[in-house]
């Protein structure tokens, strides 16, 4: 199932400036790492910037337990907490975040207006980055990805318009055919869309993105984009 479009954003007048930045960096930043793949440097690049869970608490432990500098080093990791979500580890993983951010990021945009959203894009990633160390802080495989982002965005639009019509594209081998579904079906399509993010995978030795439980923690964006535009419902009123 892959999203395409929506009635709603087509009444706002507000264009989406904040996507094109947003996806403009990703793809970017996917284009680089290609090239660091070739380079056979992606490896130590990925290691750097992404959320490596037991390097962060491990950093936590050393500076709780009286070690002043290693309070410096949590500063330097926790770093990756935002840089790790502009990453993506395969061409599934980038093109299935994009077209939901697409998709669902512009109408939002256009109603919180461009600080709120970029707030909610960027907050929504660094707490549930946060999350997947709290719930993992032993893991030492790298996660990287705009999942929690994404998901916090898709909240956001099922809590304002849960049934809203969303055209969506179903494909059956090479014949593509149009559909309706509500909004909220696309809660439980996020969830089996993370199973596939593995095709077209890079080469990153060690992987990313391992299928337990710190990597679902980003689902818990849902929640945090659901609350947020709650708040802003209310804000505004």
């Amino acid at each position: 199932m892959i999203p395409i479009g929506d009635n709603v954003f087509f009444f706002t007048r507000r264009k989406p400036v904040i996507i094109y930045v947003l996806i403009g960096i990703h793809l970017a930043l996917f284009l680089w790492e290609l090239k660091l793949e070739l380079s056979g440097e992606l490896g130590a690049f990925v290691n750097t910037w992404s959320i490596v869970p037991a390097r962060i608490s491990d950093a936590i432990a050393a500076g709780l337990s009286g070690n002043l500098a290693a309070w410096l080093v949590v500063l330097m990791r926790a770093t990756c907490l935002v840089s790790g979500m502009f990453l993506h580890g395969s061409f599934s993983q980038i093109l299935g975040n994009l077209i939901f951010l697409w998709v669902f990021g512009r109408t939002i945009e256009s109603i919180l207006g461009y600080g709120w959203f970029l707030l909610l894009y960027l907050l929504s990633g660094l707490l549930t980055g946060l999350l997947q160390v709290l719930v993992e802080p032993s893991l030492t495989i790298p996660l990287i990805g705009a999942n929690g982002a994404i998901a916090a965005i898709l909240g956001a639009y099922v809590l304002k318009f849960p049934q809203t019509k969303i055209d969506t594209v179903l494909p059956l081998l090479i014949i593509f055919i149009p559909i309706q579904l509500p909004a909220f079906f696309f809660l439980f399509w996020w969830f089996v869309q993370q199973l596939s993010y593995g095709i077209g995978s890079l080469n990153i030795p060690g992987g990313v993105n391992p299928f337990s439980l710190g990597y679902w923690a980003h689902g818990v964006g849902i929640v945090i984009g659901a609350v947020f535009m709650k708040f802003l419902s209310k804000k505004h009123k």
